[in-house]
């Protein structure tokens, strides 16, 4: 009999790779998605006639109870969230209530349908923010510096209590940042790869950007949701970190990200003091050698070959005659 696997955030970056995953496991998987008045399912397209989705909400607790009671999963992926870091300063109400007691109502939700239901928790790197060590681990000291980090930290320990008070196989995996040709323009990896190529095809001369010192320990999003499918196949519920352990500044995306087309950063790169954060955090490094270790995870894609993937693609979609509907969505 195949197991069934549920995710929320099914339509993000991470959804639609983890279901891909899934699916070529032999899973049966269910997609939970919000009712809205628009769809943005581009990201899942080539999978639709594979997937189940069901109507449910992280915010409304009898949803996601019908939902567990309709699905019965053995697995259940929880990765929807307000995933856009600066947009948490602008709705730090909203991003509470979605990334933290959201995340209880889904714990809340499997200790009453099912305790036997294994839960993943999408925790962040973001909750490190003011770096206590570096590079970080499971038991490097929390110190947010965004709405969004507070509610991922909240998240990470609820589900903590909750394993450790109920018994649940519940784990959070502590991911630093990862990105693929799904990343929403929002972010500024995409920012910068789509900017690269609209620049290169004539559409645009210039790119704004804000810090460009900062630094972060960026990954492949197909790699380390294989991570999150490990981690629930374990004997003991526990948390890891999931990082490449390098670190590069936005001005070495920048540089490989225009070299890779043959253009001058310099040239047309511009300082934008609107996208610079009211609090920036420090030196994300992750140490994963615990899941390295524990899981048999390592990375796959390094930085130089994922700066490229991304260029690539978004060439080759500028370039077509169709282009492709983006849209911000869960992680």
């Amino acid at each position: 009999m195949a197991k069934r696997a549920l995710i929320t955030g099914i339509t993000g970056q991470d959804g639609s790779y983890l279901a891909e995953l899934l699916l070529d496991k032999g899973y049966e998987v269910f997609g939970m998605v919000r009712r809205a008045s628009t769809t943005n399912f581009w990201r899942i397209e080539h999978l639709l006639d594979r997937l189940v989705l069901k109507p449910g909400d992280l915010l409304d607790q009898l949803s996601l109870i019908k939902v567990l009671e309709d699905v019965r999963p053995h697995e259940f992926y929880n990765l929807a969230a307000m995933s856009f870091v600066p947009a948490s300063w602008d709705q730090p109400m909203l991003t509470g209530e979605f990334n933290a007691q959201g995340v209880t109502r889904a714990l809340e939700a499997v200790r009453r349908v099912d305790p036997k239901i294994r839960l993943y928790q999408a925790s962040s790197s973001e909750m490190y923010g003011k770096v206590r060590e570096i590079p970080q681990t499971e038991l490097t000291p929390f110190y947010p510096r965004s709405p969004y980090g507070v509610s991922k930290v909240y998240a990470h320990y609820i589900t903590v209590n909750y394993r450790e008070s109920y018994d649940l196989f519940a784990v959070s995996g502590i991911l630093f940042n990862h990105e693929s040709p799904r990343r929403g323009l929002e972010f500024v990896t995409r920012k910068v790869t789509d900017g690269v190529a609209r620049i290169k095809l004539g559409m645009t001369d210039t790119l704004g950007l804000g810090n460009m010192d900062a630094q972060r320990d960026w990954g492949f999003a197909g790699d380390y949701v294989r991570a999150m499918w490990l981690m629930l196949q374990q004997d003991q519920a526990d948390d890891y970190v999931i990082a490449t352990g390098e670190s590069h500044s936005v001005r070495e995306l920048v540089e490989l990200s225009f070299g890779h087309v043959g253009l001058d950063w310099q040239k047309h790169v511009k300082m934008d003091p609107r996208f610079l954060r009211p609090a920036e955090v420090d030196h994300l490094i992750g140490d994963s050698s615990k899941a390295r270790k524990a899981l048999g995870w390592t990375p796959e894609v390094d930085f130089a070959e994922l700066v490229r993937m991304m260029v690539d693609a978004d060439m080759a979609r500028l370039s077509s005659a169709r282009g492709t509907p983006e849209g911000v969505e869960a992680r």
